[in-house]
């Protein structure tokens, strides 16, 4: 009796000792603080094994299984129909052309115009497209997702203004025939005041037979950035989840980015992106033999771009499932865990209508303690094309000052010489009250932007705050400018310059590496070539671990010439043209001069 009574003792004991290291558990994890990184955090590389996360073992009580998702769990909301693959578009094929009627070619020049995009085309492919045969790479097909500790619910939010009915629809079925129904949870359709008739009652009656949209309406028009924070307010799911109204999504997209959520709360992460022709809106399918990796980047004018993955970059990723660190993302698509989202600030409610938002964005992630991937296994495909919208003049400069005004530190100037408008607004104060979100970034203890560009994006080249000389480059001689012109809207490489009139000149920077720049776009350097014109060329110095070129590196004389030491011949204005010529002492159309 007494063995009996000592063993129930020691099983209550146990008991009770499980149940008080199960209540710990918990109380950990439900008060664990966000990381606030003082470095740059991993990759979660320790949570990949080959294509397949790690599944853990289930704890004792949990509600989650161990093992792998299977198929039949992450089955779509909705089947998608049989197709014809002969149909429009079928497999994400370009639209054929047929000899059109004088009407139906009238129709498509409309609309086009209208959208800035191929609505015709559009218009008469499926609602429901199939883009054919899963061609990820094998790493991503192989992929399998862990059921504990599980996959977050999402909310698919997509922000439209008088978006066309076929695109945006397909938006909407793409989602509902690839997200698997377990995990999402809505798809929210934000309208921002749009006025088209199609997308009034008819596109609330034609989406409430899908049971899981519902459509928001803003009463008047407020931009992208409020739009998208009604829809995130309304959210129900775990994750929100951007999208753009003209998009596809490929298979298999949403599972590998709700993965990297689970695994790392503080990521913010996009898919890949592929395009869809805007002209027959062919789908850019997924090339497994094809590597070359990108992220985004942005200039010191804040435009966002895309560039190439450094070679270091490459070599870290263990295989096609691991995420791409990328210093900034475009901002149209992403997933981002809600109550980080929130933490983080949200959006900057300030920001008008559209412009900005994405790189905002990208700063606080970075310098606030979390970080931005691309993965590159999630696929969405994007239609580019040129807005058709209009806004107030100035705005996006001005969303632009604001991001600048917080997070960019004494960089901001930089960008304020890059883009004179940027500068007036914030010499004026025309940028409203950023008193809060310097207040966010306060108490969040986030990082500088020196900090950033160190440890974040070492590669950028980084502008001195304030050039050694900056201007106008005019020549004293001839009384004119160092000019050149933009080659189909954009700065390039050119072979040579012109000297032209003060007003039609651009501005450069000499800098303290001895450099003369284009201001605005500080990749481009004045370049110097023996007994020729001087060029304008992509500037050798481009980050770290890069040094200028010789031909790149010119010395301004106390008599104002411009001598580059590579050739030791100097700069010459001479008939309209600047070429290099033997430097002579005390000639006018040799001294150059910022104004």
């Amino acid at each position: 009796m007494r063995v009996y009574s000592c063993r129930r003792s020691l099983s209550l004991k146990v008991a009770i000792s499980s149940l008080l290291l199960l209540l710990f558990i918990k109380y950990q994890i439900n008060h664990t603080p966000w990381p606030q990184a003082t470095h740059i955090p991993g990759t979660g590389a320790a949570n990949l094994t080959g294509s397949t996360l790690r599944a853990a073992d289930a704890l004792p009580g949990s509600t989650c299984r161990s093992g792998f998702y299977a198929e039949e769990e992450l089955r779509p909301h909705l089947r998608r129909p049989g197709q014809d693959p002969r149909s429009p578009g079928a497999g994400g094929k370009p639209f054929q052309w047929q000899q059109l009627t004088p009407e139906k070619l009238s129709e498509n020049l409309a609309a086009f115009h209208k959208n800035q995009f191929n609505q015709f085309a559009s218009d008469r492919i499926s609602l429901h497209r199939d883009l054919g045969a899963d061609t990820r790479h094998p790493d991503c097909l192989g992929q399998r997702f862990p059921r504990c500790p599980g996959l977050p619910t999402t909310s698919v939010i997509v922000v439209f203004h008088n978006e066309a009915w076929s695109v945006l629809l397909r938006t909407v079925y793409s989602v509902l025939h690839t997200a698997p129904a377990a995990l999402l949870t809505e798809v929210l359709l934000v309208d921002d005041a749009s006025t088209e008739d199609h997308l009034q009652s008819g596109l609330e009656e034609h989406v409430r037979q899908l049971n899981v949209v519902r459509v928001l309406r803003l009463k008047e028009r407020k931009g992208l950035v409020a739009a998208r924070l009604m829809g995130a307010e309304a959210a129900r799911g775990e994750v929100l989840t951007f999208l753009d109204s003209h998009c596809e999504c490929f298979q298999g997209w949403l599972e590998p980015l709700l993965a990297r959520i689970a695994v790392r709360p503080s990521a913010v992460v996009s898919p890949r992106i592929a395009i869809i022709d805007k002209t027959d809106l062919k789908f850019q399918k997924p090339d497994p033999g094809r590597h070359y990796l990108t992220r985004g980047n942005f200039d010191w004018t804040l435009r966002f771009g895309w560039e190439g993955l450094p070679e270091e970059e490459a070599k870290g990723r263990l295989n096609e499932t691991h995420p791409i660190r990328t210093p900034t993302f475009a901002g149209g698509l992403f997933s981002i865990s809600k109550s980080y989202f929130q933490l983080l600030g949200t959006y900057d409610d300030q920001m008008l209508f559209w412009g900005g938002e994405n790189l905002e964005m990208s700063f606080r992630v970075w310098q606030c303690g979390g970080q931005l991937e691309i993965i590159p296994c999630s696929v969405v495909g994007h239609i580019f094309h040129k807005s058709s919208h209009t806004y107030p003049k100035g705005i996006i400069s001005r969303n632009l000052v604001r991001l600048a005004e917080v997070w960019m530190d004494d960089y901001k100037f930089v960008f304020y010489r890059s883009v004179r408008r940027a500068g007036l607004i914030s010499e004026q104060n025309l940028f409203g009250d950023v008193s809060e979100r310097r207040e966010l970034r306060e108490r969040l203890k986030c990082q500088s932007f020196s900090w950033y560009l160190r440890n974040v994006y070492p590669e950028a080249y980084v502008p001195d705050i304030r050039p050694v000389k900056h201007g106008k480059l005019q020549n004293v001689g001839a009384k004119c400018c160092l000019h050149l012109s933009k080659i189909k809207e954009k700065w390039r490489p050119v072979p040579e310059f012109k000297c032209r009139d003060e007003h039609v000149a651009q501005d450069f920077e000499y800098t303290s590496q001895k450099e003369v720049r284009l201001s605005g776009k500080n990749t481009l350097c004045l370049h110097a070539s023996e007994g020729a014109a001087a060029s304008l060329e992509f500037c050798l110095l481009k980050g770290e671990q890069t040094t200028a070129a010789p031909q790149e590196v010119w010395i301004h004389t106390p008599t104002n010439e411009l001598k580059n030491l590579f050739y030791g011949t100097c700069l010459t204005a001479s008939e309209g043209k600047v070429v290099m010529t033997a430097c002579k002492s005390g000639t006018v159309n040799q001294s150059w001069v910022f104004v």
